[in-house]
C-alpha cells in the first residue's frame, strides 16, 4: 500500500524507466530517476532529467531498449 492508501503499481505496469549513468563510467547506472506507465509522462521526465543534469547520460528505456539517449 502507498501513502495514499492505494495499492503501489507492480513494476511491470510501469514499463518506462528513466536513468542516470555514472559520470566517470559511461557502462554502469548510477540510479533510477522514476518509472512511469505512459511514453508520455516518460517523456516529460526524461526531459525534465535532462534539465536538472545537463552534463550526465540520462536514458529513457522500456524494458532493455532505448528510446532516448541524452549522450547521442
Amino acid at each position: 500500500m502507498s501513502r495514499s492508501g492505494t495499492q503501489s503499481r507492480p513494476e511491470e505496469e510501469l514499463p518506462y524507466s528513466i536513468e542516470l549513468w555514472h559520470s566517470d563510467d559511461a557502462g554502469a547506472v548510477e540510479r533510477v530517476l522514476a518509472r512511469a506507465s505512459s511514453v508520455q509522462l516518460a517523456h516529460a521526465i526524461f526531459n525534465a532529467a535532462r534539465n536538472e543534469h545537463p552534463e550526465r547520460r540520462i536514458t529513457l528505456q522500456k524494458g532493455t531498449r532505448i528510446i532516448a539517449d541524452s549522450a547521442g
